[in-house]
């Protein structure tokens, strides 16, 4: 298993990098570890270019009233996004096209392509 992340400051930490040094050694993907994050390449992540916008759009449909409903409906997308096989192998067969995109366009920017 790989560990990934953004380089946003508070993963940046020592502690961070310490921590994931030791649990994921050489395994990981961010800055200042093993394996560079891609620059401005967020569209290689399926958590960024699939899944956080599709909980979104199902999380905040319609108004919510208090922080319980909240939960709720974050715990309810996560569940059906987990339990539906078919979400997942299209999200992989997208990044498999993602990938081919930014190896053909040698790393830049291929958004506009997809």
């Amino acid at each position: 298993m790989w560990f990934q992340h953004d380089g946003a400051p508070a993963h940046f930490s020592r502690t961070a990098r310490d921590y994931l040094n030791e649990v994921f050694p050489g395994r990981w993907v961010g800055r200042g570890g093993p394996v560079s994050w891609p620059p401005r390449s967020p569209d290689m992540n399926p958590l960024d270019f699939y899944v956080w916008g599709h909980m979104k759009s199902e999380v905040y449909g319609t108004e919510i009233p208090n922080r319980e409903e909240l939960w709720r409906r974050v715990e309810a997308s996560a569940a059906r996004v987990r339990n539906n096989p078919g979400v997942m192998e299209r999200v992989r067969q997208s990044l498999m096209r993602r990938a081919a995109a930014c190896i053909e366009q040698g790393g830049r920017n291929f958004e506009h392509l997809l």
